[in-house]
C-alpha cells in the first residue's frame, strides 16, 4: 500500500473536506461559474490577483447574460452591491512592478473607486518583497465557495474548450482579437472553502488594508452551470510565501512538487505556462531512471513570445529539458504545444494553466508554475487531492482524459481506450492528428553567452532579490562582454525602482500636495527668473514622474491664465523633450527588458502614425507620461513629430487647467460647494475638447492608415 502523498506541516498548509469540488476548464467556463456564485452573495466576496481588469466581461460559452446586470466585472460589482447593501467586496490587488505598467490597466485604483459605493473595497498589496509578486488567483463568495486556479480576471483570457483560430468574441476593450487561450480553474465548497477564506484574510490583513468581518459560511450557493467531479472529498492547499517583514518563508508548493513525483509509477501529465526548475528536472530525472516504465508529458506554451520571457523562461525550459535529455530518459518524454487547424489557417493555443497528474492518485490545480520563482519568490496556492477509493481514482483519470481529449480534438472515451492499450505517449502520438492536436516543442539551443546567462537569475529568482544575487547576475554579464547591456538595464531598472519606493515610502510623496507645489512657485514667481525656473520644475518632476495636471493648475494659480499657459506648455513639452532624450540613448534591447512586448507595438503605432499617434496617447490625462516618453524614444519616433503630437495632445488640458487654474487649485485646497461645481465644469470642459479633438485625429486616422 503506497504511504500517502499529501502530509500537513510538510508539503500542504491544511487537509480540509469539501462537500463539490469541480475543475473548470477555460475561463468561459469559470466567468460563468463565478457570476452565478456572485449572483447569490449575500455578506462577502473577496477577490485577490496578479491581475485584475475593471472591463473583464464575466460571460460564459453563449456570451449573453439573462440576469440583468452589467457584463463587465466592475459595472457588475456595482450593480450586485447597489441591489445587496450588506454585500461587502473586498478586491485585494499586487501593487505591481512598474516592468508591467503598459500591460495592465494603468490606474486600477481609479477603475474601482471611481464612483462605486463604498462596499467594494480595493487594496492594493504592497507586502510582497523586491522582485516578488502577489501570484495567488483566489475568489471566495460568502466563505462557503471557493474558486482558486491559474486564471486572473483580467481581459485576454476568455474562451471556450474548441479554441476557435478566430473567433469575434476574443477580442480586449480596445476591440484588438487575441489567439485561442487555455486555463484551468478549480472550484469546492464546504471546510475547503472556509480555509481559502481564512488564506484570504489573512492576506488582506498582511496589506493593511481595513479589518474584514470575520468567516461566516453562508448557505449553499454552488453554481447551477457546473457538475461536480467529485462529492465528499478531501482538498489540499499548499502555499509558497517568500521570507519577509511578515514571516519566514514557506515552499510547500516545491516540496508538493517533489513528493507527488516520488509517488509516481505510470505516467505524469503536467500542464504549465513555464517549465525553468532545475530541482524539478532533475528529481524528474532520477525518478525516471528509478521508473524505467514512467512516462512523462508536458503540455506548454509553443513559445514565450516576449523579449524578457525568451531570455528567462524560454531559457530555463531548454536547460530543462537538457537535463531530462543528459538523464537518458528523453525517449519517454514529450514537450508538446496546443495547436488548432481551421482549413489552411493554423494557431497555437496559449498555455497558461498549471496542472499536475500523476498516474490516477493525484491531481493539483493551482497558481503555480514549475519555474524558481514559484518555489520561492511569489505567493502561490494550489489545490489538490489524492484518490482515497477506486472511484476516486477513476474521477482523476477522467479530468486528466478531459484535458487531453480537448488538446487532441477526440472524445474523452477514445483518449481512455488509447491510453489503455498504448501508454501515455503511444495514445498522443495516435490521436494528434485531428483540427486539434498536440506538436512537439522546439525551443533550439541555449544561449550560453548572452545576456540570457544573468537575465535568468533577475528575472526567474528562486527567492527574492537580494543585493549578493543581483550582483552575481551582474557579474556574469560584465563577464561576457556584455556590460553595456547591463549598465543600460541597470539604469532603467534603477530609475524605475527609484520612483516606486519615493511615492509609496519617502517624504517626496508630499510633493503631489497642490498647496506644497503652489507655494514653491510663489517663492520666486516675482523674479525675473521664476518663468525659467518653473519650467525647469516641469523637467525636474518628468524625471520623477510628478503628476502633470498639478503642475499645471499650480502654474495657472501662480502666473496667471496667459503667463500660465505659456510656462506651463514651455514646461510640459521641455519635459516631454527631456525624457524623450534620456528614452533614445538606451537602447531599445534594454527598453524591453522593461517595457515588454507592448514596446514592438508602440513602435509600430508611433512609426506609422506619428503625429497622431503620440497626440491619441497625451489626450488621456492620466497618461503615463514620463514612461511614454522613455518608450517613444527608444523606439526612435522622429523628434519633430513626437513634439508636435505632444503639443496637440496637451493642448486640450493645457488651455482649460489654464485658463480655470486658480479656480481648481483653490477647489483642491479649500473646496466649497461652488468651486466643487467649478472643479466638475472645469473636468466637464476639459473631456469634452479631449473628445473633440481625439474625433478630429481618429478621423484624420481613417484617411491616413
Amino acid at each position: 500500500m503506497p504511504r500517502n502523498i499529501l502530509k500537513p506541516a510538510k508539503n500542504v498548509w491544511r487537509i480540509e473536506r469539501a462537500n463539490r469540488a469541480a475543475m473548470l476548464v477555460d475561463a468561459a467556463a469559470l466567468f460563468q461559474a463565478l457570476r452565478e456564485a456572485l449572483l447569490q452573495a449575500r455578506h462577502s466576496i473577496f477577490i485577490i490577483g496578479w491581475d485584475l481588469h475593471s472591463q473583464t466581461r464575466l460571460v460564459g460559452e453563449n456570451c449573453r447574460t439573462e440576469d440583468g446586470l452589467p457584463e463587465t466585472l466592475v459595472d457588475f460589482l456595482r450593480a450586485l452591491v447597489e441591489r445587496r447593501p450588506e454585500l461587502v467586496v473586498h478586491i485585494l490587488l499586487w501593487d505591481y512592478s512598474m516592468l508591467y505598467t503598459l500591460e495592465r490597466e494603468v490606474f486600477p485604483t481609479l477603475a474601482f473607486n471611481w464612483s462605486t459605493p463604498e462596499q467594494i473595497r480595493l487594496c492594493l498589496d504592497k507586502t510582497a518583497p523586491f522582485g516578488s509578486s502577489q501570484h495567488q488567483k483566489i475568489v471566495v463568495v460568502d466563505d462557503c465557495l471557493g474558486f482558486s486556479g491559474g486564471l486572473d480576471l483580467t481581459i485576454r483570457r476568455w474562451d471556450t474548450p474548441e479554441h476557435a483560430v478566430e473567433s469575434r468574441e476574443r477580442t480586449d476593450p480596445d476591440g484588438k482579437p487575441y489567439g485561442p487561450f487555455h486555463d484551468v480553474q478549480a472550484v469546492v465548497d464546504g471546510a475547503a472553502a472556509r480555509a481559502l477564506a481564512d488564506l484570504a484574510r489573512e492576506r488582506w490583513s498582511r496589506a493593511d488594508c481595513a479589518d474584514p468581518w470575520p468567516v461566516r459560511p453562508g448557505t449553499d450557493i454552488w453554481p447551477a452551470s457546473v457538475e461536480p467531479d467529485f462529492r465528499d472529498v478531501d482538498i489540499a492547499i499548499a502555499r509558497t510565501e517568500p521570507r519577509s517583514a511578515h514571516g519566514d518563508e514557506i515552499r510547500e508548493v516545491e516540496r508538493l512538487f517533489l513528493d507527488s513525483i516520488d509517488g509516481a509509477e505510470r505516467m505524469i501529465y503536467i500542464e504549465n505556462q513555464y517549465l525553468t526548475s532545475a530541482r524539478i528536472a532533475q528529481h524528474l530525472a532520477a525518478r525516471m531512471r528509478r521508473k524505467r516504465n514512467l512516462e512523462l508529458v508536458m503540455v506548454a506554451p509553443k513559445q514565450h513570445g516576449s523579449w524578457l520571457e525568451a531570455h528567462t523562461m524560454q531559457q530555463g525550459r531548454i536547460q530543462f529539458m537538457r537535463t531530462l535529455n543528459e538523464a537518458g530518459v528523453l525517449d519517454r518524454v514529450r514537450l508538446m504545444y496546443p495547436e488548432v487547424v481551421e482549413g489552411e489557417i493554423v494557431a497555437d493555443v496559449m498555455v497558461h494553466s498549471k496542472v499536475m497528474v500523476v498516474d490516477d492518485r493525484l491531481i493539483r490545480i493551482g497558481s503555480a508554475n514549475i519555474n524558481n520563482r514559484s518555489m520561492g519568490a511569489d505567493s502561490e496556492c494550489d489545490l489538490a487531492i489524492e484518490a482515497k477509493t477506486p472511484e476516486q481514482r477513476s474521477i482523476i483519470e477522467n479530468m486528466r482524459n478531459r484535458l487531453l481529449a480537448e488538446h487532441c480534438g477526440c472524445t474523452v472515451e477514445e483518449v481512455a481506450s488509447s491510453l489503455k492499450r498504448f501508454g501515455l505517449l503511444g495514445a498522443i502520438d495516435r490521436l494528434s492528428c485531428n483540427k486539434h492536436r498536440l506538436r512537439p516543442i522546439e525551443d533550439g539551443e541555449p544561449d550560453e553567452e548572452g545576456i540570457a546567462i544573468y537575465m535568468r537569475e533577475l528575472g526567474d529568482p528562486p527567492r527574492p532579490l537580494r543585493w549578493r544575487r543581483f550582483r552575481a547576475a551582474l557579474r556574469k554579464g560584465f563577464q561576457h562582454g556584455h556590460a553595456w547591456r547591463v549598465v543600460a538595464v541597470l539604469a532603467l531598472a534603477l530609475v524605475i525602482l527609484s520612483l516606486t519606493l519615493a511615492w509609496h515610502y519617502t517624504s517626496l510623496s508630499s510633493l503631489a500636495d497642490p498647496a506644497y507645489v503652489r507655494e514653491v512657485l510663489a517663492s520666486f514667481s516675482s523674479s525675473a527668473w521664476g518663468p525659467a525656473l518653473a519650467v525647469g520644475i516641469f523637467v525636474a518632476g518628468g524625471l520623477v514622474a510628478f503628476p502633470l495636471v498639478i503642475l499645471i493648475a499650480a502654474t495657472a494659480a501662480t502666473f496667471g491664465p496667459w503667463l500660465g499657459l505659456a510656462v506651463a506648455t514651455t514646461g510640459a513639452l521641455a519635459s516631454a523633450f527631456v525624457t524623450y532624450f534620456i528614452g533614445s540613448k538606451v537602447s531599445a534591447e534594454a527598453m524591453r527588458v522593461l517595457l515588454g512586448p507592448r514596446l514592438e507595438r508602440l513602435r509600430e503605432k508611433f512609426v506609422r502614425r506619428g503625429v497622431l499617434a503620440v497626440a491619441a496617447v497625451r489626450l488621456v490625462p492620466v497618461a503615463p507620461f514620463t514612461f511614454v516618453n522613455l518608450a517613444a524614444g527608444a523606439v526612435q519616433i522622429k523628434p519633430l513629430d513626437y513634439m508636435l503630437g505632444t503639443l496637440l495632445g496637451l493642448a486640450p488640458g493645457l488651455l482649460v487647467m489654464s485658463a480655470l487654474g486658480h479656480q481648481v487649485f483653490r477647489v483642491l485646497t479649500e473646496p466649497t460647494p461652488i468651486e466643487i461645481l467649478v472643479l466638475l465644469g472645469a473636468v466637464a470642459l476639459w473631456i469634452g475638447v479631449s473628445f473633440g479633438v481625439q474625433a478630429v485625429v481618429s478621423r484624420l486616422w481613417g484617411h491616413t492608415s
